[in-house]
């Protein structure tokens, strides 16, 4: 058996991150999804996961749960140069702004939450939030302007740095969150991206919601289903 395990492609960052990564280099795998939040979600995952969250690569014996973990695998699957750049020193910034991405800006991961489809009003502008913009800003324009060569991503040619930010760029979308220069034509790149697109559409037409309030997550069906 060979499958992906995936949160709602709306809301779960952590599960587009590698699942575009395995879409860029076609990893022969089947995609499923596990929509979160729902009172059956936990012991459905606890039956598969380790962790029973998502995501979770399930590839014949071999079980790789977390979303760098799993982004590694395909890299080691895959040609060399098609998930992180080939040149080394490309591929040292690529993996230090992915890992960045992995376990920081929880200011930005607390205001605004991902909703692909979503358009929501700015959140409160805190100092810490706007530090996490700022340091966005600059990484996007600091890479862009050293490694972007030969292509429209921040290392030139599209990477996992690049699945790593995509759902930084669609909450810059979602909250009306600003960048300029060099950030914003990267900003546009990623949304134009076919293969973003078609996650696009897929988000759009998933049937669940997840609302986030002070009092927790909770979660619901857009339509009853026929």
């Amino acid at each position: 058996m060979r499958q992906l395990v995936l949160g709602n492609l709306n809301y779960s960052s952590w599960s587009i991150r590698p699942m575009m990564v395995a879409r860029k280099v076609s990893l022969p795998v089947e995609e499923v999804i596990v929509p979160l939040d729902f009172p059956e979600t936990s012991a459905q995952l606890k039956e598969i996961s380790p962790t029973a969250k998502v995501p979770l690569l399930i590839w014949g014996d071999v079980t790789v749960w977390e979303s760098l973990a799993i982004t590694e695998w395909i890299a080691e699957w895959a040609p060399a140069g098609t998930v992180w750049p080939e040149d080394s020193s490309k591929r040292a910034i690529a993996r230090a702004v992915a890992g960045e991405m992995h376990a920081g800006f929880p200011a930005l991961r607390k205001a605004c939450p991902m909703d692909i489809r979503g358009r929501e009003e700015m959140p409160e502008m805190t100092e810490s939030l706007h530090s996490d913009i700022m340091r966005i800003q600059n990484i996007f324009s600091r890479l862009r302007e050293e490694y972007g060569a030969g292509g429209d991503f921040l290392f030139g040619k599209w990477s996992a740095a690049d699945a790593f930010y995509l759902p930084v760029v669609t909450r810059f979308r979602t909250y009306g969150l600003k960048l300029t220069g060099a950030a914003k034509d990267y900003y546009d790149t990623v949304l134009e991206d076919p293969d973003f697109k078609t996650l696009e559409k897929q988000a759009e037409a998933e049937p669940w919601w997840i609302k986030y309030t002070a009092d927790g997550r909770s979660s619901g069906y857009v339509r009853t289903e026929s």
